[in-house]
C-alpha cells in the first residue's frame, strides 16, 4: 500500500474509532517519529560499542540476575 493510500486508510480509521485507549495508543507511537535523536559523545558511544561486543559475545544477565545485582549496587 502506498503512503498516501494508508494515510487516508489511517484518518479514516482514526475518524470512526470510538475507542479512546486505542487513540491514545495511535498517538504515542506517531509522538515516536517526532522525538529528538540523541548525540553521544566518544564515551557513550565507547560503553555502547563494549555493550554491543558483550550480548554479541554471550556476555548478557537474566531478569533475575540483573535484578540481584541492581538491589545489591542499592544496599551499598
Amino acid at each position: 500500500m502506498e503512503s498516501m493510500e494508508l494515510k487516508k486508510h489511517l484518518i479514516d480509521k482514526i475518524k470512526k474509532s470510538e475507542n479512546n485507549h486505542l487513540l491514545e495508543e495511535a498517538y504515542r507511537l506517531l509522538e515516536l517519529e517526532t522525538q529528538a535523536i540523541y548525540k553521544l559523545n566518544d564515551e557513550q558511544k565507547s560503553a555502547v560499542a563494549e555493550a554491543r561486543e558483550q550480548i554479541k559475545n554471550g556476555q548478557v544477565l537474566t531478569d533475575d540476575q540483573a535484578n540481584q545485582e541492581i538491589d545489591s549496587w542499592l544496599k551499598k
